[in-house]
């Protein structure tokens, strides 16, 4: 399959980049840095030609997208308005465990801890976009620099169990799961989320 990656120069999106060209994918990372070995077009998702002009009719997008300290705000927001106007099949799009949807499985410490952060408009706004256009957004818990899991799975919302902070999870392990569903779509227009056992 030919891939677009955004946000493909950050920790997650790299990630990304590497098991999709492992699982044989043609990958355009979609970034302000470039990125070794793949194709790279620079967009700035806040200007909705540049991104449309980099997608280049390619038909799936995963997003390794966040926030980082200085950024433009609203980047998230306006990252997803622009893949979603650009008019993809299919978005697998990277949210965050406790935020919209995933708020009340997260419990009250998580969304304090949420709120604190600051950019939380930006991620609700984000994850509304990708999920009105039928898209996919994966609520991580915090993620982490390990190994991918073997006992990964993504579940739907009410699979959740419930504790008092959301299980930390590798960001090889959510890379290889939003594939997966880039693959064989299973949550499109919801909220799937990524848990090891």
């Amino acid at each position: 399959m030919e891939l677009a990656v955004l946000g493909a120069s950050g920790a997650t999106g790299r990630e990304l980049v590497r098991q999709a060209l492992r699982r044989g994918h043609a990958v355009t990372a979609i970034s302000r840095t470039p990125v070794p070995g793949v194709p790279h077009v620079p967009a700035d998702v806040h200007d909705r030609d540049a991104v449309a002009a980099a997608l280049d009719g390619r038909k799936i997008v995963l997003s390794g997208l966040g926030n980082v300290r200085g950024a433009t705000p609203g980047v998230l927001t306006a990252g997803a308005r622009a893949i979603v106007a650009a008019g993809p099949e299919r978005v697998v799009w990277l949210g965050a465990f406790g935020t919209g949807p995933s708020a009340a499985a997260a419990g009250p410490a998580t969304r304090t801890l949420l709120r604190m952060l600051g950019d939380l408009p930006d991620k609700l706004a984000a994850d509304e976009a990708v999920l009105r256009a039928g898209g996919t957004v994966f609520h991580a818990g915090p993620l982490t620099t390990g190994p991918l899991s073997a006992s990964a799975r993504t579940v739907s919302l009410d699979a959740v169990p419930r504790r008092l902070f959301p299980a930390r999870i590798s960001r090889a392990t959510v890379a290889a799961l939003m594939l997966d569903e880039a693959e064989r779509p299973a949550f499109a227009g919801a909220i799937a989320v990524p848990l090891t056992t």
